[in-house]
């Protein structure tokens, strides 16, 4: 769970955001969002894809589970 909450702060970070802004996102607050990111609370499958739709990337990139940070292709 380390490397996710890494994860999530950095891309935070790389996009400007601050912590209430992607609260805001989800729909939670601010407190709920600081939660995820220390570990503290598991983040919701819902909040997952979120995110990696948000920042174009992959939930699996979010986990740790790759370190390729580009989104995977959509097959038709």
């Amino acid at each position: 769970m380390e490397i996710m909450c890494k994860r999530l702060k950095d891309l935070r970070e790389d996009h400007d955001k601050s912590q209430a802004d992607i609260g805001n996102l989800l729909k939670t607050t601010q407190q709920q969002y600081y939660k995820y990111e220390k570990g503290i609370q598991e983040l919701p499958t819902r909040h997952l894809k979120t995110l990696a739709l948000y920042y174009n990337t992959s939930a699996d990139y979010i986990l740790g589970m790759t370190d390729i940070i580009s989104p995977y292709s959509k097959k038709i």
